[in-house]
């Protein structure tokens, strides 16, 4: 069991769901802003997607990445940085010509996925490892792909948190690390629930967890009316945490939260069980994580 946990809070991700709760944060300084009330709730780190603040979907631009890091490094309370550089994967076959891209389709190079960890130098950055049935779509993320971008995130020096959604990817993450293109010791992300990723179920987290290495770091999240029995189920089996609007938007049935109060429930959970939250400077240290000047703490 874990007795220090690490508690990320993903704010608002990129899915449809601006529409469903008011609560999801969609400008800059909203995301900011619930960034920072999550870390108040006691959020180690803040998992950052942004959004076209006039349609509230998904956007690439690096300005509003900009916006959001700043405001979240000017603020009085400390929070781990975690922007994501999993963006412009999705594939949607052409009904007429499947060789295409048909409506929801939102390619990025590698370097362009790159591009705001690159400019912004954030703490964390995410690497999703693979490519993966994701609801209606494919996630697309080939391996070249994906060693040319682990090589971008390691020359950056920032922490590539490698995110697995099914068990092929925890084998793709090891090679990386194998091929000397992850730095210092591994941390995974175990993403669980996802249409038609890995289980949310703890034998599918047994599973992942056993095949990365000793000196590895891992957390994992469910989606939905997983990510509660996700937390405890995670800190059982001695991992880290994620909660957050970017995977569930209510905090009880029919009951929409905010991300405050999702952290909160979660760290209620975390006491429950005798463990308790580790601030961010103390996840600095156990990560290894880099300063804003470039060097670690």
């Amino acid at each position: 069991m874990n007795k220090n946990v690490i508690l990320s809070c993903a704010v608002t991700g990129a899915g449809d769901t601006t529409s469903k709760n008011p609560d999801v944060p969609v400008t800059p300084k909203e995301i900011a802003d619930s960034s920072i009330k999550a870390a108040k709730a006691g959020a180690t780190i803040a998992h950052v997607h942004v959004r076209d603040p006039k349609t509230g979907q998904l956007s690439h631009d690096v300005e509003l990445f900009k916006e959001v890091v700043e405001r979240i490094r000017e603020a009085d309370t400390d929070v781990i940085i975690n922007i994501t550089a999993g963006g412009g994967g999705d594939w949607v076959p052409s009904d007429t010509n499947p060789a295409k891209g048909g409506e929801g389709t939102d390619m990025q190079t590698p370097e362009q996925r790159h591009e705001p960890v690159g400019m912004l130098l954030p703490e964390i950055c995410t690497l999703d490892c693979g490519s993966v049935n994701f609801g209606n779509q494919v996630y697309v993320s080939p391996t070249d792909w994906l060693r040319k971008q682990a090589k971008l995130i390691q020359e950056s020096g920032v922490k590539p948190e490698l995110e697995c959604f099914d068990t092929g990817h925890v084998r793709f993450a090891n090679q990386l690390v194998e091929e000397g293109l992850i730095d210092g010791d591994p941390m995974f992300q175990f993403c669980l629930g996802i249409p038609w990723g890995a289980e949310a179920d703890a034998e599918t987290l047994a599973y992942m967890k056993s095949r990365v290495a000793e000196n590895a770091s891992w957390a994992a999240f469910g989606i939905g009316r997983m990510q509660m029995p996700m937390v405890a189920e995670s800190i059982l089996q001695g991992g880290n945490i994620r909660v957050g609007l970017e995977d569930n938007m209510y905090l009880k049935k029919g009951t929409l939260a905010t991300n405050e109060q999702l952290v909160d429930k979660a760290v209620g959970i975390v006491h429950s069980l005798g463990s308790k939250i580790m601030n961010p400077q103390d996840a600095r240290e156990l990560l290894n994580l880099r300063k804003q000047d470039g060097k670690t703490v």
